[in-house]
């Protein structure tokens, strides 16, 4: 049976080792550290609060904070510590370990009713050795987890997600709220049901994607992929191979050296590629296609719209008012650009 040591702190053992505090920008509530070497994940779970966990700050093992405050929604923004240990009885709270990991859950308990004037946030500090896993849940609060190497599972229902520097499998989302990110490699997925994405210096596989917010996109080399349902894309110095698209806004890339296919149904695209990788696709249904690219290469030219101007050398194939096919300096790389309802625009 696996070795199991988890400690159970109800409120009121909290009462004789918690440090109190009325917000969760003050004191912990609670504090409790863990030393042993073989600690190596971290497990967090709360129905209402935040989840920050910061790596690398700790050669001496994990440390984590819990905080209380009353719910913003209640008229009530401090609780003395009678309240908090009252409204502490409708929980289950858990610090602890188990094998090689770390727990720190706080569950309200199935057996009590929901009453807005005595909510409380419960969230978790957390900070750990570089080299940790971690899975954190939370149903109404953020997420921020920085300075880890490892694999990375992360959720919230209605919070937002901030992430840097992680190196590794990162896997998050959120359900209504925005996302920001920088400086992480290797995999990288990240969606939200509601929020902009804001991505800066990641390498590695990257899969970016939001129902309902704009996505930017800075400093990225990798094979990614971001798309969204209802905003705008935007961004630049991107190298690799990109895979993006919007359903409701416009798209603008600077600086793009590799591979690229675009599509936007309600907006324009506008391009510069600084060099040219296997492909350019470029589509709009409802705006115009600009780009700005290297001609010196061969490419096999696809290109229509309501007009199409490009400066053509070295071209075989035909060319007219709303549409180009041939080959340009003997063929080889595809371009195909096409607006449905604007014009396309190559180096003009």
């Amino acid at each position: 049976m696996k070795k199991r040591n988890l400690l159970l702190l109800i409120w009121a053992a909290m009462i004789s080792i918690a440090s109190f505090a009325q917000s969760e920008e003050d004191k912990p509530y609670v504090s409790k550290k863990f030393t042993n070497a073989s600690l190596s994940a971290l497990t967090v779970e709360t129905s209402g609060g935040s989840i920050a966990v910061t790596g690398g700050e700790s050669s001496s093992g994990f440390k984590v904070d819990m905080y209380v405050r009353a719910n913003n929604w209640n008229g009530k923004k401090e609780l003395s510590k009678e309240e908090i240990e009252e409204r502490l009885e409708d929980y289950d709270i858990l610090i602890g370990t188990e094998g090689n990991r770390v727990i720190a859950t706080a569950k309200r308990k199935s057996n009590t009713s929901w009453d807005n004037k005595k909510g409380i946030s419960i969230g978790f500090k957390v900070y750990t050795p570089r080299k940790t896993a971690t899975n954190l849940k939370t149903s109404g609060g953020s997420i921020h987890i920085s300075s880890l190497i490892g694999d990375q599972n992360f959720t919230t229902s209605g919070g937002s997600i901030k992430v840097n520097d992680l190196a590794g499998v990162v896997r998050g989302r959120t359900s209504g709220g925005s996302i920001d990110v920088s400086n992480c490699t290797k995999d990288i997925e990240l969606s939200t049901s509601g929020g902009s994405i804001k991505a800066i210096a990641l390498t590695g596989n990257i899969n970016l994607n939001t129902s309902g917010g704009s996505i930017t996109l800075n400093k990225l080399n990798g094979e990614i992929h971001a798309h969204t349902s209802g905003g705008s894309v935007n961004g630049g110095d991107i190298k690799g191979k990109l895979n993006t698209g919007t359903s409701g806004g416009s798209v603008r890339l600077a600086n793009v050296s590799g591979s690229l296919k675009a599509s936007t149904s309600a907006g324009s695209i506008e391009v510069t590629m600084s060099s040219l990788g296997e492909y350019l696709s470029l589509s709009s249904s409802a705006g115009s296609v600009r780009v700005t690219m290297p001609l010196d290469k061969g490419l096999d030219l696809n290109l229509k719209g309501n007009k199409v101007s490009i400066p053509l050398k070295n071209f075989d194939g035909s060319a007219e008012k709303d549409r180009v096919n041939g080959k340009m300096n003997g063929g080889g790389m595809p371009v195909t650009l096409s607006a449905s309802a604007g014009s396309v625009y190559v180096n003009q």
